[in-house]
């Protein structure tokens, strides 16, 4: 059973998703609420997803602020935003949100994106995907380093004796690399690398 929080203030929408969770034989509703602060009071700490709108108002935290508090209290965010612009994505990413759909995401993307983030995955709404692919810039040559060891299949341990950095220092990195990606997992990680063109030492040309 996959157990599932909502933060949504606006009515509408929260009950557009209780029904979409209601269609999933595995899905748990536990707790739903209009903000952060609402959320928190109802102290549901043993969630596997929960589903928060980045535009909260009211007063309390939204945005990337509201995100960090989540993640905080070592729950899964899956973000829901009417915001598909670059800037909002990436700060609501690299606050530690494990998903992004925009708000016209299809109830059967919605229901993909629970499941990917609940099985320890990262989803990320095909909109908004390409404003974390598309600049490689964004990461250190040491970290282009790290992401190729890493998709070649090497741990951390190995990462480190190969670069001669200790192996903190390479979980470091890869912390980084999953802030700026919004992807945790090796599999993703190593999606990333060839998505970017960062190929494994052994299979450049």
């Amino acid at each position: 059973m996959i157990t599932i929080g909502i933060v949504e203030d606006d009515p509408g929408y929260q009950i557009g998703l209780k029904a979409i969770v209601g269609t999933q034989a595995d899905f748990q509703l536990v707790t739903a609420a209009r903000s952060v602060e609402e959320f928190t009071a109802q102290r549901a700490s043993d969630l596997d997803v929960v589903v928060l709108d980045l535009g909260l108002r009211g007063g309390g935290l939204e945005g990337a602020d509201a995100v960090r508090e989540v993640v905080a209290a070592r729950l899964r965010v899956l973000v829901v935003s009417m915001v598909s612009q670059e800037v909002p994505v990436i700060e609501a990413i690299g606050a530690g949100a494990h998903g992004y759909l925009t708000k016209e995401s299809e109830p059967d993307e919605i229901v993909r994106a629970v499941r990917t983030v609940a099985g320890g995955g990262t989803h990320i709404s095909p909109t908004v995907a390409g404003y974390l692919l598309r600049d490689r810039s964004r990461l250190t040559d040491r970290e282009i380093e790290v992401l190729a060891l890493l998709a070649d299949g090497e741990r951390a341990a190995d990462i480190a004796r190969q670069l001669f950095i200790s192996e903190s220092t390479v979980n470091g990195h890869l912390e980084n690399i999953r802030n700026k990606s919004g992807y945790r997992n090796k599999a993703d990680l190593t999606r990333l690398a060839f998505e970017k063109g960062i190929l494994p030492r052994r299979r450049r040309r």
